[in-house]
């Protein structure tokens, strides 16, 4: 096989491959336990951004300066972007922010707010990983394989979390299961432009992961954290703070035994 062939599989075959994984971890969870599952999942985008995402941005990038400042304008664009999420469902006079108080039982469905923020912020992810996986291969061929592995393991925790946020925001598990297998299809977009404009499009990977981290960052304090504070008793809180450093310990674990920045 050619070494473009190479890249066209392992970038197809490693988003399909970490999704489904995930999606058997994630989809077979009972629906009552996804509330609790959540701060896996906020402890997951935690860990993916400030062990994998920004280390490897701020390595990448001219500026540490310049860096700061793209996370902080992609947490206000992600504002911005909630707000007219927002705008859309209250075009009208039934809207959550007209309603009555929800239930004590309700569980914080947010109407697809959060999941549609995390999609944005795992596309653009899924698309430096195509870079990296095409990167690879053309400086080496064992090199691009190692690295396709890590990368789909990499993946395989953070998808389980963004699987949870899209049933947490209102999504079925079939929704939940197409949109996350047509986030991981920007791996195989940013693979092929990364083969023919590798120099060019190795220029914008620092800009496109302080993009991703300020989404993922947004979701978790924004969107997540706020709905774990409904549960305010103690054994809840402790539940809450050993599911997040769970979520954040399996991502620093498998960062640990790959040796691999993503």
């Amino acid at each position: 096989m050619s070494v473009f062939s190479w890249i066209l599989v392992s970038s197809l075959f490693g988003g399909v491959l970490s999704v489904t994984a995930a999606g058997l971890v994630a989809l077979n969870a009972r629906t009552a336990w996804i509330p609790m599952l959540i701060s896996y999942a906020i402890g997951a985008l935690l860990g993916a951004v400030f062990l994998e995402i920004l280390p490897h941005a701020f390595e990448l990038s001219s500026s540490m300066d310049n860096m700061a400042a793209t996370v902080l304008f992609g947490i206000l664009l992600f504002f911005v972007l909630e707000k007219l999420v927002l705008w859309r469902h209250c075009h009208g006079d039934e809207c959550e922010a007209h309603a009555a108080p929800a239930p004590v039982h309700d569980h914080g469905h947010d109407h697809g707010r959060s999941g549609m923020m995390i999609m944005i912020g795992d596309t653009f992810h899924n698309f430096v990983d195509g870079i990296l996986i095409a990167a690879a291969f053309m400086t080496d061929f064992k090199l691009g394989a190692v690295t396709a592995l890590a990368i789909i393991a990499h993946e395989i925790p953070q998808e389980v979390g963004d699987f949870l946020i899209l049933l947490h925001s209102g999504y079925t598990k079939r929704q939940a299961f197409i949109f996350n297998l047509l986030s991981s299809l920007a791996t195989l977009v940013g693979g092929v432009i990364a083969y023919f404009a590798l120099q060019t499009v190795q220029n914008w990977i620092p800009t496109i992961l302080g993009l991703a981290a300020a989404s993922m960052i947004y979701v978790a304090v924004a969107d997540l954290i706020p709905g774990l504070h409904k549960r305010p008793e103690l054994r809840a809180t402790v539940q809450q703070v050993t599911l997040i450093g769970l979520g954040i310990g399996s991502i620093w674990l498998v960062k640990f035994l790959l040796g691999h920045h993503a």
